[in-house]
């Protein structure tokens, strides 16, 4: 992966990130058919591991808009696609280890791992307000 078809499977990748941990959630949750008519009831009141994938969903949407705009803004000021992929691929694979952790209960780790997951956009953000 590399150029713009690279930043593009980052954006993608990120965006269906989400839907899996929804997908845990609603698995573990016992979800059926007759609870699509109104899912997010059923997701708020689960407990235990659905509910903490639920929670896990949640914050990734949360944190797409600081990524999709760092992603968008490096490539558009032409910072080096070498660190916007690095950056870019750090943070999806601290978000999959960040919802493994939230999965697993381990709330310190977790907390440690979001971080790490928002400085990567942050330090891209970073980067561009250096280069003006």
């Amino acid at each position: 992966m590399s150029g713009i078809d690279g930043i593009i499977y980052l954006i993608l990748i990120a965006c269906l990130l989400p839907y899996v941990f929804m997908a845990i959630a609603k698995l573990s949750g016992g979800f059926k058919i007759a609870d699509n008519q109104n899912p997010r009831e059923f997701l708020a009141k689960t407990t235990g591991l659905a509910a903490r994938a639920n929670a896990v969903q949640q914050n990734s949407f949360e944190s797409l808009p600081l990524f999709i705009a760092a992603i968008l803004m490096a490539e558009y000021m032409v910072v080096s696609q070498y660190l916007i992929m690095m950056l870019g691929m750090a943070y999806i694979i601290l978000r999959i280890i960040y919802g493994i952790c939230y999965l697993a209960n381990l709330a310190t780790l977790r907390s440690i791992i979001w971080t790490l997951s928002m400085a990567c956009p942050i330090i891209l953000l970073l980067m561009i307000v250096r280069m003006m």
